[in-house]
């Protein structure tokens, strides 16, 4: 059993997840105030915090998410959920210390990339005495995680619960409507065009496309450094060319692709998908990020696959989860 999944059966269990060396990619919560971020930075939170810098956009969208608008006080310059978050005063990661500490914050919200690029600055941080949580989870086990840690470390430990237990009410919605699907289509997933690579098996983007009804023809894909995106390449999508029903691909700062150069691939014209002009570009903020809106993009991957079975029915799902269904 991998470490991770050890540490979740842990944490169900009521254990304290810093009886186990803390790896990159662990994180946990125990005794409700118990956190072990994916730094290794173990931390008992016996207040919540109240002025809080974000310097990840998912970090931001939840602490929205959760009722915490007021407490923070930074974001990133590219913020764009929810429209609020834009009017929030602006940090980097590349910005010199002083103005992190100019601000007084109690708290900074970081990923694990930034953590590991930018140890002096986070360095420098915790010896003023400031607070830092390097978090991104991986599945969708470790996002219900995640959310419960954010909801500690902002005193919202109701709200997180609530928000959890809405999204797996519309993911169970959802899987009812998919299940209806009388010929489920077979699913190329693409994350990064440049490099011809998917999706692991288990990360969010596939749990949204499988949700919704999706087959995922690179279910044998092999993560990459333990991350969430897979190797496929050419040869290997190739080999699926007549049974590829639709090719999806993921579109934003990770992804800058075009449906035209998705079709002008080499060999991609022996695609069934290509040929069947069922290549479709999905924003990566709703399917790779671990926030409620990953609701919408079950949405909307269902509406792409199954129309006829995901009109009008999504729409009601993601308002009964407190979610504009666009």
């Amino acid at each position: 059993m991998k470490p991770t999944a050890i540490l979740l059966l842990i944490i169900a269990a009521g254990g304290w997840a810093g009886a186990l060396p803390a790896a990159a990619a662990e994180f946990g919560l125990a005794d409700g105030k118990r956190i072990t971020d994916q730094g290794g930075r173990r931390r008992v939170v016996d207040q919540p915090f109240g002025r809080i810098i974000s310097l990840y956009g998912a970090h931001t969208e939840n602490l929205f998410a959760l009722g915490l608008e007021r407490e923070i006080i930074g974001v990133t310059r590219h913020e764009s959920y929810p429209p609020a978050a834009a009017h929030k005063p602006v940090f980097s990661y590349h910005d010199d210390p002083e103005k992190f500490l100019a601000a007084r914050p109690d708290l900074v919200l970081v990923r694990p990339m930034i953590d590991r690029g930018y140890r002096p600055l986070m360095d420098r941080l915790e010896k003023s005495g400031i607070a830092v949580v390097s978090l991104q989870p991986g599945t969708i086990q470790e996002m219900y995680v995640y959310w419960q840690i954010l909801g500690v470390l902002g005193g919202r430990q109701a709200e997180a619960a609530a928000m959890a237990a809405r999204f797996r009410r519309a993911v169970a919605a959802f899987a009812a409507l998919a299940a209806g699907v009388e010929a489920p289509k077979r699913v190329y997933f693409e994350a990064i065009h440049s490099k011809m690579k998917t999706f692991s098996p288990d990360s969010m983007p596939i749990f949204a496309l499988e949700t919704a009804g999706g087959i995922n023809l690179a279910a044998d894909a092999t993560p990459v450094r333990g991350t969430n995106i897979a190797a496929y390449g050419m040869e290997r999508i190739l080999s699926h060319a007549a049974e590829l029903d639709v090719y999806l691909a993921q579109h934003g700062v990770m992804n800058q692709v075009s449906r035209q150069t998705i079709i002008a691939a080499p060999g991609f014209a022996a695609l069934k998908a290509v040929r069947e002009n069922a290549v479709f570009l999905v924003d990566e903020t709703i399917v790779a990020r671990p926030t409620p809106r990953l609701l919408l993009g079950i949405a909307t991957l269902g509406r792409i696959l199954y129309p006829s079975v995901f009109e009008p029915s999504a729409a009601t799902i993601l308002q009964a989860a407190g979610l504009d269904p666009q």
